[in-house]
């Protein structure tokens, strides 16, 4: 008896020495003018509180904890009551984390949170395992094989979801307009994120599909556009860039990209309670596209990094905005190693466009809204319009310009009636762009 009275003594001393090491720390912020209540005194009974529930779970939970179980779950705790994304990243979330930056990582390549004690799917990643076997934004995860995660921690569903290359995991999904829940396997593998591709949807307008900000999007993005303009032989007349479903990334990435379009003028700022979390970022005088028109494409799954550059050039009105309403993630998370190894994700500061707009739970407002749609060619056999060339003595067209006219147009509809039921918002875009274009003329 005496033994374990000994060592919740000291178990008590720990926690106690901890806390009120940082009290301590809260204490000084205050003497040194933070915005911190100055007569705020150290909350001893809520640390009573503290103590008496850990020896309580020391002494009479049905199986022993140790005291860095308990002390380490307080900190997750603790973190995750701030908001969905401040977390405490032990030492291999933490290489994880950084792995992500960089573009390589083991997994499904899904972007995640948490709502409601469920796994919310921010968006899949393009060309990943995930997206293959149609995971979609939106989707709630509510089963990791037979495990439920209900009540389960946004981490320890990451550590599950990773695995080794090859093996497989499944994933029971409840999606909106199903009627009952959907179970997908997945096949894990190592997932390679090239973060910008590009291509030439005609002659003068190009593609460009930013699927995350990384640490080398920015290079990869001026790499990009170079090659557009190779094959297009002369300076492109419009450019379409696709942010649905990127779900942010690196801040500095964001403000690269936006900036790679921008002579001048502000990018984005941040604003919070630390000095170096006070940030502004403006353009440096050079446009890749040299005024070329833009269109950018956002949907629900467009987070973070994404909204910074779609509220840029919304702002500084050079690009046209159209697709759904984003997600509207507005804060900006500071990574800070610990002593150990580990590293807490802390919300430091909130981000706002140029014109001092906090997308924070509103997200970007489209300048074009379009509804996710399906479009379906109709059988050319229900109903043939009658042209002037199937009138009976109809005039001959016998000049031959006029013959290689008509065959360019008809080329041009058969090259895009593609692109029109393939994906609605792209062709929409670029239909956009050439009705700038002509108008500019």
């Amino acid at each position: 008896m005496l033994k374990k009275k000994s060592i919740f003594i000291l178990s008590l001393g720990i926690v106690l020495g901890i806390l009120i090491g940082i009290c301590g720390s809260v204490f000084a912020e205050k003497e040194n003018g933070d915005s911190v209540n100055s007569t705020e005194t150290i909350p001893f009974e809520d640390l009573r509180t503290f103590t008496e529930i850990f020896g309580r779970i020391k002494r009479d939970y049905v199986e022993p904890v140790s005291d860095k179980k308990l002390l380490e779950d307080a900190v997750r705790g603790m973190l995750s009551g701030l908001d969905p994304h401040s977390a405490y990243l032990v030492a291999e979330e933490f290489q994880e984390l950084k792995e992500g930056t960089t573009g390589q990582f083991g997994g499904l390549g899904i972007e995640v949170t948490m709502e409601n004690g469920f796994i919310k799917v921010v968006s899949p990643i393009d060309d990943t395992p995930a997206q293959r076997a149609g995971i979609k934004t939106g989707d709630l995860i509510i089963k990791l094989d037979d495990k439920p995660v209900k009540g389960m921690s946004l981490a320890d569903a990451v550590k599950l979801m990773r695995g080794d290359p090859g093996s497989k995991i499944i994933l029971t999904v409840v999606r909106e307009g199903e009627e009952a829940p959907l179970k997908l396997t997945i096949t894990r593998d190592i997932i390679k994120v090239k973060s910008v591709k590009s291509r030439l949807l005609e002659k003068d307008y190009g593609y460009l599909r930013i699927s995350s900000f990384q640490s080398g999007t920015g290079e990869s993005l001026k790499e990009a556009i170079a090659a557009l303009k190779k094959e297009n032989t002369r300076d492109l007349k419009g450019l379409v860039i696709d942010l649905r479903n990127n779900p942010g990334g690196v801040l500095n990435a964001a403000v690269e990209v936006s900036d790679a379009f921008l002579k001048s003028g502000l990018i984005v700022y941040t604003e919070g309670r630390i000095e170096n979390s006070e940030m502004r970022f403006s353009a440096s005088p050079d446009d890749l596209i040299d005024g070329a028109s833009i269109v950018v494409l956002i949907n629900a799954g467009s987070a973070s990094a994404s909204e910074i550059v779609a509220g840029a050039l919304q702002d500084q009105k050079r690009a046209i905005i159209m697709g759904e309403k984003s997600f509207g993630k507005g804060s900006v998370q500071t990574i800070l190693p610990t002593s150990n190894g580990a590293a807490v994700k802390l919300t430091t500061a909130r981000y706002y466009t140029p014109s001092g707009r906090s997308i924070q739970a509103e997200g970007i407002e489209p300048d074009i809204t379009l509804a996710r749609v399906k479009l379906e060619s109709i059988d050319k056999q229900e109903f043939t319009p009658v042209k002037e060339a199937d009138l009976s003595h109809h005039l001959q067209n016998n000049k031959d310009a006029g013959k290689n006219a008509g065959a360019t147009a008809d080329a041009a509809d058969k090259e895009k009636e593609p692109l029109e039921l393939k994906d609605y918002a792209l062709y929409e875009a670029l239909t956009l762009l050439k009705g700038v274009s002509i108008m500019h003329k």
